[in-house]
């Protein structure tokens, strides 16, 4: 999943996004209001993570420009500021969740985790392609009754194209979508990484589910 965080502390900022990159997440992180808010309003994020005490700006002035904007994504906020008045200001601005600092990492990776699922209520929580099934809660994969062990970005690579089958995905989609970057043309980074995940999902396998596209990018399904 694609996240932004926008906190002005460099060291939280650093401990945060390598945290939830490893759970598997794709972190953009900006420093600054005016920067977070362009991030945010030009690109499709799945959940913010955003600090209130920034130096350009309040953070609860900033969650209520994005909801003026029409970005729905899901905000999480973080603040030094305790109080029941400091919660409500930031819900009554558009904050989905409010998590008061110092917090303890793992509740932070939940309180994400479940923003995540609060997106859509009846989404299932299983993919599943052919004989191949991804667990999203437990973040297992197994193919034909055969456990596969991925790490956090082949997990998240998996997770995209599951959701995408039948697209043909570019490698700058991918590279956007799943790892937050811009794909530059000269780096094999998404071609390593594709190779990698069709050795441990494809290999020793009947059905191939991951397929070259040439010219093109990768498309994932079965192949008619």
């Amino acid at each position: 999943m694609r996240i932004l965080l926008v906190e002005d502390n460099p060291k939280m900022a650093e401990a945060i996004q390598s945290g939830l990159a490893a759970h598997g997440h794709a972190v953009t992180v900006c420093h600054t209001g005016l920067e977070g808010e362009e991030e945010a309003a030009q690109r499709e994020y799945d959940a913010i993570v955003l600090d209130r005490m920034l130096p350009d700006r309040d953070g609860v002035e900033l969650c209520r420009s994005l909801r003026s904007r029409c970005v729905p994504t899901p905000i999480l906020m973080l603040t030094a500021i305790s109080g029941t008045q400091a919660t409500v200001e930031g819900l009554d601005a558009g904050a989905d969740d409010y998590l008061a600092k110092p917090f303890e990492f793992d509740e932070l990776v939940a309180r994400v985790r479940a923003l995540l699922r609060r997106g859509d209520a009846s989404e299932s929580r299983r993919l599943k392609m052919h004989d191949l099934e991804l667990d999203l809660d437990t973040r297992e994969a197994m193919r034909a009754g055969e456990r596969i062990k991925l790490t956090g970005k082949e997990f998240s690579l998996l997770e995209y194209i599951m959701r995408n089958p039948d697209r043909v995905l570019t490698r700058q989609v991918i590279a956007e979508k799943v790892w937050a970057i811009r794909y530059e043309p000269s780096s094999n980074v998404i071609d390593v990484a594709i190779s990698g995940l069709r050795r441990k999902i494809d290999k020793g396998f009947e059905t191939p589910l991951i397929h070259t596209v040439i010219g093109a990018g990768y498309r994932f399904g079965v192949m008619q």
